[in-house]
C-alpha cells in the first residue's frame, strides 16, 4: 500500500510538474521591436514554466480584438492613448500591465533635409488612426509647422488644425502603409517600430522626432481576467529586466528606450 501511495503521490508531482512547465501563453506583437524582445525572452519564461507563443502583427487591430475575444491572452504593441481610444471605439476592456519602451515617434523625408525646406502646399502622411493621428499632429505642431485648436489634443485629427502657414496637404494611411508613400510624399510620420522595418533608422533619419520624454510608452496588454495571472506576472516581470533593458540600449540605438 506504500508503494502505491508512493507511486501515487510521485505520479501527480511529475503531472503537475509537467502541466507547469507546458502552460501555454500566446501574446500578439508587431515584429519590431517588439516581436523581438519577446523572442529574447522566451527561454527565461520556459525556466520559469511559461511557454510563450509569439504570434506577429502588421496591424494595430487585430491583436487587440483577439485578445477581447479571448482567442489570445496578451498583446504587447501599443500606446495607453491608442488603446483608450481602441477600447472607446470598439466598446472593450483591455487594460494595461506594465510599460516597456517608448518608440520616438518621427517624420521622414526623401525629398528634403530638413523641416524648414517643406514647401507651400507639401504633401503630409500622417496615421489614421485617433491616438496616432493625434500623436503626428502634435510633433508638427512641436516643429512649429502647424498649431491646433487645443495644443494638448492627442486626439486630434486633420480637421483640429487652427493654423496651416504652408497650406500642407494631408494624407491619411493606415500606419502600416505609410513607410510605402516615404517616396510619393513630401513628409512621412512613421511610428517607430514601422520605420525600423522598412530600414529607417529613427535617431538618424528622422527630420523632426519625439524626445525621450515622449508620454507614448508601449504597454503589455491583457484583460482584467488574466491581467494578475501567474504567467502574465512573469511575462511581465521578464519584460522589464535588466536583460531586456541592456538589449534595447545596445540593438536599438536611442531608436527604442527603455521606460523602466
Amino acid at each position: 500500500m506504500k508503494k502505491v501511495l508512493l507511486f501515487t503521490a510521485l505520479a501527480a508531482a511529475l503531472t503537475a510538474g509537467f502541466a507547469q512547465a507546458n502552460e501555454k501563453l500566446v501574446v500578439a506583437a508587431t515584429p519590431i521591436p517588439h516581436a523581438e524582445i519577446l523572442e529574447l525572452i522566451k527561454p527565461t519564461l520556459a525556466k520559469e514554466g511559461v511557454d510563450l507563443q509569439i504570434k506577429v502583427f502588421t496591424d494595430y487591430v487585430q491583436p487587440n480584438v483577439q485578445v477581447a475575444e479571448k482567442r489570445l491572452d496578451a498583446n504587447y504593441f501599443q500606446t495607453l492613448p491608442y488603446l483608450e481610444n481602441f477600447n472607446k471605439g470598439k466598446g472593450t476592456n483591455l487594460i494595461t500591465v506594465v510599460g516597456v519602451h517608448v518608440e520616438p515617434f518621427g517624420g521622414y523625408s526623401k525629398k528634403i533635409k530638413k523641416i524648414e525646406d517643406l514647401k507651400d502646399g507639401a504633401t503630409v502622411a500622417i496615421p489614421n488612426e485617433g491616438s496616432n493621428s493625434g500623436r503626428a499632429l502634435l510633433l508638427l505642431q512641436k516643429a512649429g509647422v502647424i498649431t491646433l485648436k487645443d495644443p494638448t489634443n492627442a486626439l486630434a485629427t486633420p480637421k483640429d488644425i487652427a493654423s496651416n502657414p504652408k497650406n500642407l496637404k494631408f494624407k491619411e494611411l493606415e500606419s502600416a502603409l505609410l513607410p510605402r508613400v516615404l517616396d510619393q510624399v513630401d513628409l512621412d510620420l512613421i511610428n517607430t517600430n514601422y520605420a525600423l522595418e522598412a530600414g529607417l533608422n529613427p535617431a538618424k533619419d528622422a527630420l523632426i522626432i519625439e524626445d525621450a520624454k515622449s508620454p507614448y510608452v508601449n504597454f503589455l496588454v491583457a484583460r482584467p481576467d488574466n491581467k494578475d495571472s501567474d504567467a502574465i506576472q512573469k511575462l511581465a516581470k521578464a519584460l522589464t529586466s535588466p536583460e531586456v533593458k541592456a538589449f534595447i540600449e545596445k540593438k536599438y540605438n536611442g531608436a527604442v528606450v527603455p521606460a523602466f
